[in-house]
């Protein structure tokens, strides 16, 4: 059936809903070349303000998936389930819930992305260990799977080709801000790459995506909604974002916590969350009746699930991670209780001294980054040592410091800390 593109944008534009076969047409079109970019973006905006249906978005997600191929991970002999954050400051979870849940006998098929703009992509943290190789083709997807449990790779351009288009139109036509956007393009990748099971890490607070508490829970709401319609197991945490995780952010930097983590030690934030969303992990694939993934990371197992996952791919376990040239402390103003590390503040900083990306096709540096020497709710002298920042580049040092301005607070009373995790959000 053909439809006229025209009369699919004035009837969003007017508040309508898509028929199923309008939705089927007007994806595989724009997929193929016969929309225009200019007519897909006038349709989009129409989105953002008009929104869609949930029967809708449900077609329109489906539509990108089918798109591109759909992996078959039948046969790698465990039970599948992926982990996907909607992106935060130091969020390094993914290094080590992977490994981690692969240890506990499930299969985590986790096809990552890189970082855009204040927050860190997993992809580039795993590629400042020497050697590793973010391809994976799909043949040796499957037998990563089989033989170690996990991986990180990038996802090939077979996987919803849709959404790669729409994607990278949205970003230059001020159509991101919309929750049936964003969910669609997050599912369609996650369906596509063909696990059983899905859990997402929902941030909310200032060094999340999304800010707002409510606009946090109706995405995680919508895409557990997606997930479930297409076959694939989903629900989500809302996990805070106010301060960034751990200790670290910053590529090589992130990957060094995230090892010592995997062998027993790590942040208490870190390991807080991380056994969080392993646990739930694994009850969506029933093999929550096994091990707690608490006792397998504080005794070390899982870092040699790790080595095993950074040998496949290229890696080289043992090599030493870069280290920056240059480095600056920067000293607490004041003593006592440290109320206040504002996560986008320093998110920005860790961006300015070279670890982030204004465009995706961009340089970072795997060196640059942030470590924090205290966490909220410690006690600290006046003038020790609070922050380093780390930099290929001494010339990028005052502009990180200008985003650090107000980024913390201490005071004689120690803070009223929420708890990382905030609600679960399920079928």
């Amino acid at each position: 059936m053909t439809f006229h593109v025209i009369d699919l944008i004035r009837t969003k534009r007017d508040g309508g809903r898509l028929s199923d076969d309008a939705v089927d047409w007007l994806v595989r079109a724009y997929t193929d070349g016969a929309v225009a970019d200019e007519q897909m973006a006038a349709f989009l905006m129409a989105v953002v303000w008009r929104g869609m249906e949930p029967a809708e978005l449900t077609r329109w997600t489906a539509a990108m998936v089918a798109s591109g191929e759909r992996l078959d991970l039948s046969g790698v002999g465990r039970p599948t389930v992926d982990k996907h954050s909607t992106g935060g400051v130091g969020d390094k979870v993914s290094l080590v819930v992977v490994p981690l849940v692969a240890a506990c006998g499930a299969a985590v098929p986790q096809l990552a992305g890189r970082g855009l703009g204040h927050t860190g992509g997993t992809l580039d943290k795993m590629e400042s260990i020497p050697g590793w190789q973010a391809a994976l083709p799909p043949d040796r997807m499957r037998a990563v799977l089989r033989d170690v449990g996990g991986f990180m790779a990038a996802a090939g351009a077979g996987l919803a080709p849709a959404d790669r288009k729409l994607y990278a139109l949205r970003d230059v036509t001020g159509t991101v801000e919309s929750i049936p956007l964003i969910a669609s393009s997050i599912m369609s990748k996650k369906i596509a790459e063909g696990t059983s099971a899905l859990l997402l890490d929902v941030k909310v607070g200032s060094g999340a995506f999304l800010t707002s508490p409510a606009d946090a829970r109706l995405l995680a709401e919508t895409m557990v909604e997606l997930g479930n319609a297409e076959g694939v197991a989903t629900e989500a945490l809302l996990t805070g974002m106010d301060t960034p995780l751990g200790r670290t952010a910053g590529h090589a930097l992130e990957v060094a916590e995230a090892v010592e983590t995997l062998c027993g030690g790590g942040p208490v934030d870190l390991v807080e969350v991380t056994v969080a969303l392993a646990r739930r992990m694994l009850a969506l694939v029933g093999l929550d009746g096994g091990a707690d993934p608490a006792d397998v990371l504080a005794a070390g197992t899982a870092y040699d699930t790790w080595r095993r996952m950074v040998t496949a791919q290229g890696g080289d376990p043992d090599a030493a991670l870069p280290s920056a040239e240059h480095v600056e402390t920067v000293y607490a103003p004041a003593g006592g209780f440290l109320r206040t590390l504002e996560a986008r503040a320093v998110g920005v900083a860790a961006w300015r001294l070279g670890a982030g990306r204004s465009r995706k096709e961009d340089p970072v540096s795997a060196t640059a980054g942030v470590r924090w020497l205290a966490a909220v709710g410690d006690r600290v002298s006046a003038r020790s040592p609070l922050l380093e920042l780390h930099t290929h580049d001494p010339a990028r040092l005052p502009a990180a410091l200008e985003a650090l301005t107000n980024a913390v607070e201490i005071g004689d009373t120690p803070p009223v800390v929420e708890p990382l995790i905030r609600d679960r959000i399920h079928l």
